[in-house]
């Protein structure tokens, strides 16, 4: 299902990229285009596991958070992924992979303590 607030506008923050990856036919067809490279409307149906107008309207709210471009060719759309929309989920991931490493050293730190 897509919802409304996932239609809002570009410069898409973590918050918005979780949402709309987290639904498995967007997040499968972002990956498709990541491993295959731009394809048309068509050939990502072709393997998607469901309808033209279902796979459109998905990847009209990927375009929507940024995660996809589109380009006219005649009567096709081709769509590519746009890798460097990750980016805020790439600084989020390090940044609590940052704020874990450290809870967990100080915890190793507090138990070296405990065991002197």
């Amino acid at each position: 299902m897509i919802t409304r607030e996932l239609c809002v506008g570009r410069g898409a923050g973590p918050e918005l990229l979780f949402r709309t990856l987290a639904d498995p036919t967007r997040r499968r067809l972002f990956e498709r285009l990541c491993r295959e490279g731009e394809q048309t409307v068509s050939g990502l149906t072709a393997g998607a596991g469901v309808s033209q107008p279902a796979v459109s309207k998905h990847l009209g709210v990927l375009k929507r958070a940024g995660l996809v471009r589109d380009r006219q060719a005649g009567r096709q759309t081709h769509y590519r992924a746009e890798l460097r929309a990750l980016d805020p989920l790439d600084a989020w991931a390090r940044a609590m992979k940052g704020f874990w490493e450290a809870r967990i050293d100080g915890l190793e730190d507090l138990l070296n303590r405990m065991d002197q």
